[in-house]
């Protein structure tokens, strides 16, 4: 079933428990690209990693061949922000920072997560830059919750709860245009979710939507620039970014973080999953 005005995909509670298994391998395979991110690594060596590694499970890459994207990562560094293509020539240096996105297909469903991974030491700053962008997903998700719960979510609601705890937590750039999306038997589907705004506008939150909840920021302007390449998407003034995903699944009795290992409960609490998730 579809809405009027967007094409929002509204699944089933059984359609929605499917996600589980793309979501859990791409929590897996971000485990073992994570442990193998080190100085003189290349990014393409994590990519062939990631790749085998969803293969080898019965998956498939979401992200390789979706609109000729050429890998099954995307594997952003520094001033990257997001879809930035591995390569032999991008060499993990100590000190950079890397975000890892990754999508899988299972049986028809996907799932799609990120993280951002420190190189080595890096600055505390840098660490609590990671720490910022991944407590305003989290926020976001059990805003997601909440809303869904309640009955009178909004979609807007979630974005102006990120945006909330990101100003809190220091002087950011959230980056604009660029957010999470609907989910489930494609990649990117309606709606887009900001990571910013007023709430209370949008689509109502309701059991059936899935979302894949995703903040970017910086260390200085939110403003952008898409290189050549048509993918790689940088800062403009050069400055730092972190990307931080996870795909969340709306049911009656609450919701399940499909691309956590946990389903969510540490972050969450076990009042806000569903049952199939506790």
């Amino acid at each position: 079933m579809r809405s009027a005005s967007l094409s929002i995909e509204y699944k089933t509670a059984e359609q929605l428990a499917l996600m589980r298994a793309p979501g859990l391998l791409v929590a897996q395979t971000l485990d073992l690209v994570r442990q193998a991110v080190a100085p003189g690594v290349c990014t393409a060596d994590l990519d062939a990693m990631a790749e085998r590694n969803i293969r080898a499970a019965g998956g498939i890459p979401s992200f390789k061949g979706y609109f000729g994207y050429p890998a099954s990562l995307c594997t952003s560094v520094n001033e990257q922000i997001v879809h930035a293509i591995p390569a032999k020539t991008q060499v993990l240096r100590e000190g950079d920072l890397i975000s890892i996105d990754c999508g899988a297909i299972v049986d028809g469903w996907h799932g799609d997560a990120a993280v951002t991974v420190p190189v080595g030491e890096v600055p505390a700053e840098l660490e609590r830059m990671i720490r910022a962008a991944e407590d305003a997903m989290w926020t976001g998700l059990a805003a997601a919750a909440d809303g869904t719960a309640s009955g009178r979510g909004r979609l807007t609601d979630i974005s102006a709860a990120i945006e909330s705890r990101i100003r809190s937590a220091g002087r950011y750039g959230i980056v604009r245009g660029y957010g999470g999306h609907g989910i489930g038997t494609e990649m990117h589907q309606d709606p887009h979710v900001l990571n910013y705004g007023r709430p209370g506008k949008g689509p109502r939150l309701v059991p059936g939507m899935a979302l894949a909840i995703e903040p970017m920021i910086t260390v200085g302007s939110p403003e952008t620039v898409q290189l050549a390449d048509g993918w790689t998407v940088v800062t403009k003034d050069g400055s730092l970014a972190v990307h931080v995903e996870h795909t969340v699944a709306l049911f009656e009795d609450g919701v399940w973080v499909t691309t956590a290992h946990d389903g969510g409960l540490a972050r969450l609490g076990a009042d806000r999953l569903t049952s199939r998730a506790r």
